[in-house]
Formats: structure tokens, C-alpha cells, sequence
């Protein structure tokens, strides 16, 4: 899956893609930027792609590219699902540190959610913070939702980001948030991808959950998401 290329050169591209046995691999492809290229617009982001690399260096060179399915064309006229989608290629970069080295589930995690996305299934936030939850909890950072993060306990009154996920009284740190009941809810199906009840969810219940959820992935990347800035929040 190509995640983002930035330009080198007078036509080449360095393409960064998320591959299923190999992992996060950046590649130079040569031309591409060319109006001749035969590569054209399979190497853009969002494009699942098979791809022929030969080793150099420091950098591998595409020899072949074929286009698996075009995710592109289908996010490109829709605003909401196209900028979801830019935020899950950012976060899968974010979240596969080391080149080479396999992140077999999270590329079946992003490969499903833009699937998802493109087939007009679900609102676009929802599987954007359905894949959040899902990509942190695959690098083990899965917040706790069911029980206190620091005691266990069944007793939840607020959710606070430093302890990792919902807290009691007792554990509660300064400035936890106190969301509502329905949105923890809510942040546990998309978790377990329990879609007739985030789909029956309300949209006050969505943003908040979006906030915390958003807030939570950034904290445990210790870097923020730029395309988050023009995902669109569902009215209330």
C-alpha cells in the first residue's frame, strides 16, 4: 500500500509503502514523475499495488508496478472519506517505525479500513476511529475500557489518557476527561468492531468519542497527525 512519496531529483520519487511480508520500505522510482512514465498513477498514495523492487545502496529501485486496486479513485470525490483515509495512511506510517521489518496486521488493518471507506459502508469517522483503536491495540497500546487501567476495578469514572484508557475515583489523575457512558461504549464496539451498535451511536457520543480517541493516538505517538486537522466532525 504506498502511504506518500516526496519528489527527488527533476522526475524521480521516493515512494514509502506499507508491504504485506515486508513491512514499511522506501523506494526510488525513477522517471515516475514523467508524463511517459509507465508507472503513472500507480505509485500515488492509497494505491494497493505489486510491486518489483531491485536492492541499491541505499535505497531500492521499482522496476514493476501493478495496480492491485486504486482506493484513490473512489476517496478522491468524497471530502469526509478521502481525508479518513489520508489520516490512517499517516498514522500506518507513523506506527511501523523500522524499515523492513514485517507489520503483517497492520497492513491487513489499513488495507480493510480503506476497503471499508471506499465501499460507503459506514460513516467515515467511524472507521477512522475504528482503525485507530485497531492499529494501537495491534502495537500494544490498546486503551482499557472495561475496567480501571491502574487497579482493575468495574468502577469507571473518567478517562485519562496518561493511565491508558477509563479510571476510578480512587486512580483518577488530574485532568482525566469524564465522557459519557454511551461513548466508552461506543470507543469498545469500534474496538471490536461491533458495527450495529456504533453505527445506532448518536452524534454527540461520535465527536466525543473521536476527541479522546484522537487525544490517545497522538499522546502515544508523541507526534500529532496533520490530516487530522481536516477530518470533519459529524454535526450535532
Amino acid at each position: 500500500m504506498v502511504l506518500r512519496t516526496q519528489k527527488l531529483g527533476e522526475a524521480d520519487r521516493i515512494v514509502t509503502v506499507l508491504a504485506k511480508r515486508t513491512g514499511k520500505i522506501r523506494a526510488v522510482a525513477k522517471g515516475v514523475r514523467r508524463t511517459t512514465s509507465r508507472f503513472g498513477a500507480r505509485l500515488e498514495p492509497f494505491t494497493h499495488v505489486d510491486l518489483q523492487l531491485h536492492t541499491g545502496r541505499t535505497l531500492d529501485v521499482v522496476t514493476q508496478a501493478e495496480t492491485l486496486r486504486p482506493y484513490g479513485e473512489a476517496l478522491a470525490a468524497d471530502y469526509p472519506r478521502y481525508t479518513a483515509g489520508s489520516a490512517m495512511l499517516e498514522t500506518a506510517d507513523r506506527l511501523t517505525h523500522g524499515e523492513k521489518e514485517p507489520a503483517l496486521r497492520q497492513f491487513l488493518l489499513l488495507v480493510g479500513g480503506l476497503r471499508t471507506l471506499a465501499e460507503r459502508t459506514h460513516e467515515p469517522r467511524l472507521v477512522l476511529d475504528a482503525y485507530f483503536l485497531r492499529s494501537l491495540a495491534v502495537a500494544g497500546y490498546a486503551p482499557a475500557l472495561e475496567a480501571c487501567a491502574r487497579c482493575r476495578t468495574p468502577a469507571i469514572r473518567a478517562f485519562a489518557i496518561v493511565a491508558g484508557g477509563v479510571v476510578c475515583g480512587a486512580c483518577r489523575p488530574a485532568g482525566a476527561a469524564v465522557p459519557a457512558g454511551e461513548t466508552i461504549g461506543l470507543m469498545t464496539a469500534l474496538l471490536r468492531g461491533d458495527w450495529a451498535v456504533a453505527d445506532a451511536s448518536e452524534p454527540r457520543h461520535r465527536n466525543e468519542c473521536s476527541g479522546l480517541v484522537a487525544a490517545y493516538l497522538q499522546w502515544h505517538l508523541e507526534h500529532g497527525i496533520r490530516s487530522l486537522r481536516h477530518v470533519e466532525r459529524e454535526p450535532v
